[in-house]
């Protein structure tokens, strides 16, 4: 192979290359996010064990359902995982053994001091969560947010689904850094590692009530979606002045909003999604107010 013959080889790679990024970043403009965000709470805690592959999947039986709410924690073999709780709950776990976890022992087993291999030995789904009658018990566990991503773009290819929206909170905060969660560039970092090596970055929104990962990720993943999650008496400006950019969501406590949030966030450009919706007067009083989606336990709500 003559130099010149090299040269335009080499161009060409270099021209598919680019015109296969263009492409991808321009995919990742042109993804519109849904005109009402109808989100299942943990996957829709009401009616499955909360944030486990079985919740999202059922989660998805239900047409008006467009985005998957959950909750990530680290692993201390760096593994990120779906569930809400900083330490396993005696509530609504079990041990490896099928027994129950006493709630002396209720600080005994922290998420981000255990390894995965040892974390998924234990049952999220059998024991009765009394605060949801509704839910079904089946025996399963805390799952990698790796695997539930396989999981629900599989069900979604095989059963020609419309593509679900993911909206994933990073549990941390400044007191838990180093004891129940890494420092917020850590977790970022892990975090968005298994975002973007499953390509579902354009369907994704990254949320927190700590400020600081969703200001890492305004700043170092600009493309990528935040939602500002809050529950204090905080002004519409001072919240923003807080966390010191305009997000694509705030996302409050269902009783923080009214009239005069959802008409200021509305120009500026920001969403209002509000949390946790679980009856159908108030979901009917919160539409009324024009926000731009709900998130609730039950998403047969919808």
């Amino acid at each position: 192979m003559n130099k010149s013959t090299i040269f335009f080889s080499f161009l060409s790679l270099t021209l598919v290359v680019g015109c296969s990024q263009s492409i991808q970043q321009n995919n990742m403009q042109n993804v519109s996010f849904p005109s009402f965000s109808a989100e299942a709470h943990r996957g829709g805690r009401g009616l499955m064990p909360e944030n486990t592959i079985i919740a999202m999947q059922n989660a998805m039986t239900f047409d008006a359902v467009t985005t998957l709410e959950m909750d990530t924690h680290i692993t201390r073999d760096g593994k990120v995982v779906v569930t809400h709780d900083d330490y396993l709950s005696p509530s609504f776990m079990l041990t490896p053994e099928g027994k129950d976890i006493p709630k002396t022992d209720a600080q005994k087993y922290p998420i981000y001091q255990m390894d995965y291999d040892l974390l998924k030995t234990f049952d999220i789904g059998t024991k009765a969560n009394t605060g949801f009658p509704q839910q079904k018990r089946i025996k399963t566990h805390i799952s990698l947010l790796a695997d539930l991503i396989d999981s629900v773009q599989k069900e979604i290819k095989l059963k020609n689904k419309k593509q679900l929206f993911y909206n994933i909170e990073t549990k941390c905060d400044v007191k838990g850094d180093n004891i129940v969660n890494p420092e917020p560039a850590v977790f970022v970092k892990l975090l968005m590692d298994v975002i973007e090596k499953k390509k579902i970055t354009p369907y994704v929104v990254i949320q927190s009530f700590d400020k600081r990962t969703i200001q890492i990720i305004h700043k170092e993943y600009p493309n990528v979606k935040t939602s500002f999650l809050v529950s204090n008496k905080k002004s519409y400006e001072e919240n923003m002045a807080d966390l010191g950019f305009k997000p694509f969501i705030l996302s409050p406590v269902n009783t923080m909003v009214d009239a005069d949030l959802t008409k200021k966030a509305h120009a500026d450009g920001v969403k209002v999604v509000p949390w946790t919706v679980n009856t159908p007067e108030e979901i009917n009083r919160l539409k009324s107010l024009k926000v731009d989606g709900i998130i609730t336990d039950y998403p047969n709500l919808f």
